[in-house]
């Protein structure tokens, strides 16, 4: 008696054909699809959020360094500022008299004290770096009104390549009717002075107070900065009205703003 030969199944086809067409076996492979696709799907929105994410951080990141970087080397100015100052007050301590430039917080109240839409030149003695330059164009005045007396040669320097259309002279200001011989056409709008008058005596710093008021015009302000309690001009038998500021805690040492005009 002869045996029939067992079939076997067919290879290749769908796996609902392998397995014999049941129901079960087609949602099984529908469903296999459908979750490859949303697989598929997920993966690529997966990867979407991660290119954003990414781009996110390496913008954060680079406007961060941007900042670091402007902060840098706006340390680096002010450390380089200090050690121009430190090595002047070594050179020469009498004239320079402070191992630091002034802060930004007294260079505005000093800039504060001169009035923008009064016509002529603005003198500024002793302006070392330019701290109170800076305040005083930021105060509305035309860089090209400023000039600059400073006795360093190295500030002039630095002076004339950070404001080029000023005018830089270099030379004593307690000579300033001579320095200024030939740069001032007209009477000046204001003297601005950041000089260290205590570092020289009474007379010295009198004299300093009547030469520059023979170059300002009628009602125009001599402005001195002091970090001492009493006037840094002396008041008697000066003929100068006088006001001061209050203290600049700010600004360290802490310090304060006298104004000076001729009496009516």
């Amino acid at each position: 008696m002869s045996h029939p030969t067992p079939t076997r199944p067919q290879r290749g086809g769908t796996l609902a054909l392998r397995l014999g067409q049941s129901s079960v076996a087609a949602r099984i492979e529908g469903e296999v699809r459908v979750s490859a696709a949303e697989f598929v799907d997920s993966v690529a929105q997966a990867r979407l959020k991660a290119a954003a994410v990414r781009y996110k951080v390496e913008d954060e990141v680079r406007n961060t360094a941007g900042k670091l970087k402007t902060r840098v080397s706006a340390a680096k100015a002010k450390l380089g500022d200090e050690a121009r100052f430190i090595k002047s007050w070594i050179d020469d301590p009498g004239r320079t008299g402070s191992v630091t430039p002034s802060g930004p917080f007294l260079a505005r109240a000093m800039a504060a004290q001169v009035d923008p839409a009064r016509a002529g030149k603005v003198i500024e003695i002793g302006p070392g770096t330019g701290p109170v330059t800076e305040a005083l164009i930021a105060r509305g005045i035309d860089e090209a009104r400023l000039i600059l007396v400073e006795y360093s040669p190295e500030f002039c320097t630095l002076l004339r390549k950070r404001f080029p259309r000023a005018t830089v002279v270099e030379g004593d200001a307690y000579a300033l009717s001579t320095t200024l011989a030939g740069h001032l056409d007209d009477k000046a709008s204001a003297v601005v002075s950041s000089l260290p008058l205590f570092n020289q005596p009474p007379a010295r710093r009198s004299a300093l107070a009547k030469d520059a008021f023979s170059l300002l015009a009628e009602g125009a302000p001599l402005i001195q900065f002091t970090y001492s309690v009493i006037s840094p001009v002396p008041r008697k038998g000066s003929g100068l009205t006088a006001s001061v500021s209050d203290w600049v805690l700010r600004n360290i040492p802490p310090a304060r703003v006298w104004v000076y005009r001729k009496a009516g």
